[in-house]
């Protein structure tokens, strides 16, 4: 893709590679940061987006300052946070975890916020915090069962992917789809933009 910019992006996630390339980014690099997720005591979920994708481009900003051959890059970090009122929900990784989730969403609303971070080659920091409604269907002993067995619950935020059978849970959504997928494109591709990234230049290649 004919980028004249060069982005680093803080993660590891398929989803996320996905989405970037869907509008014609591909990243020079995918540096997934290991950092204690954890939130702090009464951390509100929109907290905690902004304080762990924030955490995770510093990381990444920390881990590169010693190689100057990837000076001047973008470097851009995410973070979502699934909650129902401030209940933070877990990236599910047991089964047992997975189905009590599912339970709770069950027929309600939930709430995603995502935490988007940007460092710029001269280093300066912009951020935002996209937040999408949603509510799932009243699910049936049979709808959660099989979406288990399925295994696409299986380290997702939330204990499901919108983007695979879940997405039939979906009876109302407001606010960004891609949010929920795990990158809020708009958002990303305006903060990228406005400080300067060039986001149409590989479109011509997609």
């Amino acid at each position: 893709m004919a980028q004249n910019e060069k982005l680093i992006l803080a993660s590891g996630s398929p989803r996320r590679v996905e989405l970037l390339a869907q509008v014609g980014i591909e990243p020079e690099r995918l540096m997934p940061m290991d950092i204690d997720e954890t939130p702090k005591r009464s951390e509100h979920p929109r907290s905690l987006a902004r304080r762990l994708s924030t955490g995770k481009a510093q990381a990444a900003l920390a881990a590169l300052k010693d190689d100057p051959s990837l000076s001047g890059r973008y470097i851009l970090a995410a973070d979502t946070v699934v909650c129902v009122g401030r209940r933070i929900l877990p990236k599910t990784e047991m089964i047992d975890e997975a189905s009590s989730v599912l339970h709770l969403l069950s027929g309600r609303n939930h709430r995603v916020f995502t935490g988007v971070c940007l460092v710029t080659p001269d280093r300066t920091v912009r951020q935002k915090v996209i937040d999408t409604k949603v509510r799932f269907k009243r699910l049936s002993g049979a709808d959660i069962e099989n979406y288990l067995a399925s295994g696409q619950w299986r380290g997702k935020a939330g204990g499901y992917a919108i983007q695979g059978i879940a997405g039939s849970f979906v009876v109302k959504l407001v606010g960004s789809y891609t949010n929920v997928v795990g990158l809020p494109l708009y958002e990303t591709l305006a903060l990228l933009s406005g400080e300067g990234f060039k986001v149409q230049a590989g479109w011509a290649d997609i």
